[in-house]
């Protein structure tokens, strides 16, 4: 169907054929109606995103035709025809939904001028729309590395979620960079130039969260010696971000879950107030298990968790650590091309990372200051990582707890090129795979001789 299409419902022949005519000279392709009941039949079939009708009909008023139009296509601009004399019709058709209204008799210029506002009116909006969704691909990923398909799927679903106004509840290892997710999220969003503030639930006593979350008034409680504003006003038009949400006490998740349901909060001795925050949640814990065991509210959970996203643990997805490490170095190195040899890159890839990018990052930097030679090498890892090795005993033994099958693969790529002096053609035949297939697995992990 043409985006220039028009329906046209008008009981009276010669007026609808002059209008049919007019539009058509226009460029518009013209759907014609004889009545409300003949054209609402036409819209279900068609959808044309214009609809001019007259509003005196019978059977089926114009009114009648506006009210279902706009029902099944509240984006469809609706144009009322009345008589001379009878503008007040067209303001309640106005009131109903209508766009426009032009009056009888009206000139061939009139017609043409309302419609074509109504297309200029209808592409505006949709331009909007589109600028929406690609705001929505413009989340801040600058600072989240990642080419692992794990990692491929979390940044797609941030690109979906950031346009919307829907909780998102991130978990994840201590570590992972759930807070780098929440403000990819808000960069993402039409709040993005408005406030984000974030909150560490653990850090904060107990005591004092309901305060620091809600606000207090001057005398609500010892200590209180002024008004303060919480968190949530603080983030009012803008993004929330509570981190460890899963320590919040027992006793202050109904204030939340109120706030979350209401739009409102309640500051400590105050009176209710109206709060407009987008709520972004992050945890560590498993939240299923604290809700069996009584620690936290089923019904805050599901309200917190509208969309789900899970971060990996380092350990789940090595082929990003080179990536890591190479940005870690640009972020430390001071500007200076620092190269780190196989070795001491396998070692990296091989290592557990129980504190994940994070203390990833933290050994990167240690490593640039400490290394003993213009690249870094194995000597120069923390100890824990150069004296980490893998269970010996036969080919494999692999440790209870498992081990990624992208970590063993680099590994094998890497001992085989060694063993044969870095002839890919050895090393190919000593792993029993194609040439080809051996070159894909080095440009995929960055494995060169004498490269980082």
């Amino acid at each position: 169907m043409s985006r220039k299409t028009i329906l046209l419902i008008d009981d009276d022949p010669s007026l609808r054929r002059v209008t049919e005519f007019t539009l058509d000279e226009a460029g518009y392709r013209v759907l014609a109606a004889v009545d409300g009941k003949a054209g609402l039949s036409l819209f279900r079939q068609e959808k044309p995103p214009v609809v001019v009708t007259d509003i005196q009909m019978p059977d089926i008023s114009g009114y009648e035709v506006l009210k279902q139009v706009k029902a099944q296509s509240p984006e469809t601009l609706v144009i009322i025809i009345t008589a001379f004399g009878s503008v007040e019709k067209a303001v309640e058709a106005m009131k109903l939904g209508a766009y426009d209204y032009i009056t009888k008799p009206f000139s061939r210029d009139e017609l043409r001028l309302v419609v074509d506002k109504a297309f200029s009116f209808s592409g505006l909006r949709k331009e909007n729309v589109l600028l929406r969704e690609q705001l929505a691909e413009k989340a801040d990923f600058s600072r989240i590395v990642g080419n692992s398909d794990e990692m491929q799927r979390v940044f797609d679903i941030v690109r979906r979620v950031a346009a919307s106004e829907a909780t998102v509840l991130i978990s994840g290892e201590s570590g992972t960079g759930k807070e780098l997710i929440a403000r990819a999220i808000h960069h993402g969003s039409d709040r993005k130039d408005e406030a984000f503030v974030a909150v560490n639930c653990a850090a904060i006593p107990a005591d004092l969260l309901e305060s620091e979350l809600f606000g207090h008034v001057k005398g609500a409680f010892t200590g209180a010696v002024k008004d303060r504003r919480g968190k949530f006003e603080m983030a009012d038009g803008g993004t929330l971000f509570l981190d460890e949400v899963g320590e919040l006490p027992v006793e202050l998740q109904p204030k939340l879950l109120r706030a979350l349901q209401e739009r409102e909060i309640e500051p400590v001795g105050g009176v209710p107030r109206k709060v407009d925050v987008r709520l972004v949640a992050a945890t560590n814990r498993d939240l299923e298990a604290d809700m069996a065991g009584g620690t936290f509210r089923e019904d805050l959970y599901y309200r917190l968790a509208v969309i789900p996203v899970h971060l990996p643990p380092l350990r789940q997805r090595p082929g990003d650590i080179p990536l890591l490490v190479r940005y870690f170095i640009d972020k430390h190195g001071g500007g200076q091309r620092i190269a780190v040899s196989e070795g001491a890159m396998a070692r990296l890839a091989g290592y557990d990372w129980p504190g994940n990018v994070r203390e990833l990052e933290n050994a990167v930097e240690r490593m640039i200051i400490l290394r003993r030679g213009e690249r870094i090498e194995e000597r120069d890892l923390p100890p824990k990582i150069a004296g980490h090795r893998r269970p010996e005993g036969g080919v494999l033994n692999l440790p209870d707890e498992g081990y990624p099958l992208e970590a063993l693969e680099q590994e094998a790529v890497l001992e085989a090129l060694r063993r044969n002096d870095w002839n890919q053609t050895r090393a190919a035949r000593f792993l029993s795979i194609p040439r080809h297939t051996l070159i894909y697995r080095m440009e995929k992990y960055g494995i060169g001789k004498g490269k980082g």
